[in-house]
């Protein structure tokens, strides 16, 4: 179960990044409450998977997956633009999540 609400966490975590890039500064009140909003769902579902998790693995696990989602979200709605170093960076942050799964944190 701590898998899925890490899963939801990182869904939650990747709107707070593109809806705070809509909110304009907090300037717009609906994309700014959609940040707050999304960023207490995903702190709460990080929450309930750091019960298992080590603390530092879930942090960790979280933020890596959720900048990757970021990236290729920016890349395919936005049309930011994802280059070789790009592509090296997300590899070596899977890696990095592979290798803190293998450690055997949950």
């Amino acid at each position: 179960m701590s898998w899925l609400y890490l899963g939801i966490a990182v869904i939650f975590e990747i709107t707070v990044a593109l809806s705070a890039g809509k909110a304009a500064g907090f300037t717009n009140l609906r994309w700014t409450i959609a940040t707050l909003a999304s960023g207490g769902v995903a702190t709460y579902f990080l929450s309930l998977a750091l019960l298992t998790f080590d603390v530092g693995v879930g942090y960790a696990i979280w933020t890596s997956v959720a900048g990757v989602g970021i990236v290729l979200l920016g890349a395919l709605l936005f049309q930011q633009r994802l280059n070789w170093k790009k592509v090296v960076g997300i590899v070596v942050v899977i890696g990095g999540v592979v290798g803190l799964q293998l450690s055997g944190a949950a």
